[in-house]
């Protein structure tokens, strides 16, 4: 016969191999306190070539306080290129991540760039704030002039108050977040963050980035943008001490702190950057490589996944392609010390892979949004914390 012991564990698990595979495959299941999880299970959601568009690029993910999965990119029209004819365009998600609703367009504004989204839910609100970056068409990023004119790089921000469902027209809010020296400038890509711990509690932060250009100096800097009155209003936060960094995402820290996570462009370490603020942003310090996140300079995504409670530590994920000469291998990383040590990391795929977006859904579940198969598309992995903690990082 079979033990007690083992006879419970049959029986716990026999009801979930009554559900429907699509449901068992996102299901967590809890025995004897230990979480397990299959291997990610992935759904396309933008096909380059596919729809009107030549190439999707740039992916960004949030879930609404409603539960809604949004999955942002750029529709870039005629051809790969970071400048040209690119929309903004959006799919919904109301199962997880399983099915999607058709492609919307957020932002067209005829053969001009309009992308780099960085969405933001506001908790107290349910509003979603997305921050958008626009330039002419036909401007690349190396003849974008300094300041605010129509030749530059500008800043706007758009908002959703039904779900994603329906989006306002965008709103020009460069004066207030752009230095008038800087030359380009991006919003993410990937999303941001509301404070929950520190005394700035609600201040929506938005990572970004810039060129800079005086006296012949046009290296790229970090920076974050912020609100502290629900969206009605944008200011310009701190920027990084150091160059050679750009595209970024924030994280809050157990402690109050920030911590801001950034590409890295000294190709003498191959890996991330990092910078603290003890101020909610407005000033950044002690900035440094990580030389546990190794880069082929690359966009990558951070994401707090739970706060430390009294029996157990908090967690910290970290998702970009983990290899310092080409853009695969995308590895998701987890710590349970603020980013200090990445105790746990798990291949999600080992191909192409490149920019990437994580997102905690309502069930604890993560999602990474990612550029697969050299930019033939953007699919959406969806996989359980137990599975990143079934194999020690060496």
């Amino acid at each position: 016969m079979m033990e007690n012991s083992k006879l419970n564990q049959w029986m716990n698990l026999k009801p979930y191999f009554q559900m429907p595979l699509m449901a068992l495959t996102t299901t967590i299941l809890c025995i004897s306190g230990k979480v397990l999880q299959a291997a990610p299970k992935e759904t396309n959601v933008f096909t380059s070539g596919k729809g009107a568009y030549h190439t999707y690029r740039i992916p960004s993910t949030v879930v609404t306080s409603k539960g809604t999965l949004l999955a942002f990119c750029e529709g870039r029209k005629k051809s790969r290129s970071d400048t040209g004819d690119i929309d903004l365009v959006l799919r919904r998600s109301v199962d997880g991540g399983n099915t999607w609703k058709p492609m919307q367009v957020v932002w067209d504004d005829g053969p001009n760039t309009c992308g780099n989204p960085c969405p933001v839910v506001d908790s107290t609100t349910g509003t979603i704030w997305l921050l958008l970056t626009w330039n002419s068409g036909s401007l690349h990023e190396s003849k974008i002039k300094p300041g605010f004119g129509r030749d530059s790089r500008r800043v706007f921000v758009s908002h959703s108050t039904d779900d994603g469902k329906t989006w306002a027209k965008p709103t020009e809010i460069t004066s207030a977040t752009k230095k008038n020296e800087w030359t380009w400038y991006a919003t993410g890509p990937g999303a941001g963050i509301q404070l929950e711990k520190s005394k700035h509690a609600g201040r929506l932060v938005i990572p970004c980035d810039h060129k800079l250009q005086i006296n012949g100096d046009r290296s790229f800097r970090s920076h974050v943008i912020y609100s502290d009155d629900h969206g009605k209003t944008w200011e310009l936060g701190g920027i990084a001490p150091k160059p050679m960094v750009n595209e970024c995402e924030v994280v809050e820290l157990s402690d109050g702190r920030l911590l801001l996570n950034m590409r890295n462009y000294d190709k003498d370490t191959r890996a991330r950057q990092v910078c603290f603020s003890d101020d909610g942003g407005l000033t950044w310090h002690d900035q440094r490589h990580d030389k546990q996140l190794i880069e082929p300079i690359c966009q990558a995504s951070i994401r707090r996944y739970s706060w430390p409670g009294k029996k157990e530590d908090g967690v910290i994920l970290f998702s970009n392609p983990a290899s310092t000469s080409r853009r695969d291998k995308l590895t998701v990383r987890a710590s349970y010390d603020d980013g200090q040590t990445w105790k746990h990391s798990k291949l999600i795929y080992i191909g192409g892979s490149a920019y990437s977006c994580l997102v905690i859904l309502g069930d604890q579940t993560i999602g990474n949004l990612y550029e697969k198969d050299g930019y033939k598309q953007i699919v959406f992995a969806r996989f359980g914390l137990g599975w990143i903690q079934s194999s020690t990082r060496k």
